[in-house]
C-alpha cells in the first residue's frame, strides 16, 4: 500500500508542478526549475498528503502544500550542489542545475523556487487564512537560521572545525538540515485540520533522525547508480557521520530503533496510520 501510495502522492505533485510552472515564461531560470523538480522519492509531499488523509482533509487542498514542500527540497538541492557548497555535478542521476545551466541560473532557479513554495502553501484553496498563515509561519521557521539553514550552516562550520563532531553535536545539525523539512511535512496535515500535530512532530523526528542515519548508511555501502549521487564524500572529507561515529552495525541498530519510536508514536491513530509506519519503514531499507 505505502509503495503504491508513494507512487501515486508522486505522479500528484508533477502535474502540479507542470501545470504551474508551465505557465510561467520559457526561459532558463523556469527551465532550470522544472529539472530541479524532476525525480526523487518525494517523500517530503507524501507526509503531507498522508497526514491530511489521516485528518480527512481533500487533497484539493493538500495538494498545494505538498507541492510547496516539495519546491523548497528542490531548492536546497539546487543551491547544496553548487560549487561553493559542495560543488556536486550529479543529482537524481543527471547533472546538478549548475553544471546544466551555470552558476547563476542554479542561484536564481533556487530563490525562485523557494518563493514558489511559499506562495504554493498560502493559496486561497489551501483553506482559510488562519491556516495558510500557520503553514507559511512554520515553514519560514522550518525552513531558515532555526531549521534547515541552521543544519546547512553547521556543516560548513564543521568541514573546518579543528576537530571533529560529537554524536550530539552531529544529532542536532542533522535535526535541522534533514529533520525540520520532514517534520513539517507529516505536521502539516494536522495544521490543515487545525488538530494537535503532537503525535505527528514526535513521529517525524524520529523519522527524520533515522533517514539521515541511512543517507550515510548509503554513503558507505550504497551503490552510485541506484542513489544517483555521489557517495562517499563525507569519508573523503574526513567528516563525522552516524556510521563514523557509532560504527556500521551500531547504526543500523540506532535508525531500527528510531523507526520503532516513529510508529509507536501513530498507536493512537489505530489502522489508519499504517501506511505512515510503512513510510518509516521504507526510510531505513531504500537504496537511494
Amino acid at each position: 500500500m505505502f509503495r503504491e501510495r508513494l507512487a501515486q502522492d508522486a505522479a500528484r505533485i508533477q502535474a502540479h508542478f507542470d501545470l504551474i510552472l508551465g505557465a510561467l515564461d520559457d526561459i532558463d531560470v523556469t527551465r532550470a526549475m522544472a529539472y530541479a523538480t524532476q525525480g526523487g522519492k518525494r517523500l517530503r509531499g507524501f507526509l503531507v498528503q498522508e497526514s491530511a488523509r489521516l485528518h480527512d482533509v481533500d487533497v484539493g487542498s493538500s495538494i498545494w502544500p505538498a507541492t510547496g514542500i516539495e519546491a523548497l527540497h528542490a531548492y536546497s538541492l539546487v543551491h547544496d550542489d553548487l560549487p561553493c557548497m559542495d560543488d556536486d555535478d550529479l543529482r537524481r542521476g543527471r547533472p546538478t542545475v549548475h553544471v546544466k545551466w551555470n552558476e547563476g541560473t542554479g542561484v536564481l532557479a533556487g530563490d525562485a523556487l523557494q518563493t514558489l513554495a511559499f506562495e504554493l502553501c498560502t493559496r486561497p484553496e489551501v483553506g482559510d487564512a488562519q491556516i495558510r498563515a500557520e503553514l507559511a509561519l512554520t515553514l519560514a521557521q522550518a525552513s531558515g537560521a532555526q531549521g534547515m539553514v541552521l543544519g546547512q550552516a553547521l556543516d560548513i562550520a564543521a568541514e573546518t572545525a579543528a576537530t571533529p563532531l560529537t554524536l550530539e553535536q552531529i544529532t542536532h545539525l542533522q535535526a535541522g538540515k534533514t529533520g525540520a523539512l520532514i517534520e513539517w511535512s507529516a505536521c502539516a496535515g494536522a495544521r490543515l485540520a487545525q488538530a494537535d500535530p503532537t503525535p505527528l512532530r514526535d513521529y517525524a523526528q524520529a523519522l527524520g533522525l533515522a533517514f539521515q542515519i541511512a543517507d550515510d548508511i548509503l554513503d558507505v555501502e550504497g551503490d552510485v547508480e541506484k542513489a544517483g549521487k555521489r557517495l562517499q564524500k563525507d569519508a573523503d572529507a574526513g567528516k563525522a557521520t552516524f556510521v563514523s561515529l557509532l560504527g556500521l552495525e551500531a547504526a543500523k541498530s540506532r535508525a531500527t530503533e528510531l523507526v520503532e519510536t516513529a510508529c509507536a508514536a501513530l498507536d493512537g491513530y489505530g489502522a489508519s496510520a499504517e501506511t505512515l509506519k510503512d513510510a518509516a519503514r521504507f526510510v531505513i531499507a531504500r537504496d537511494s
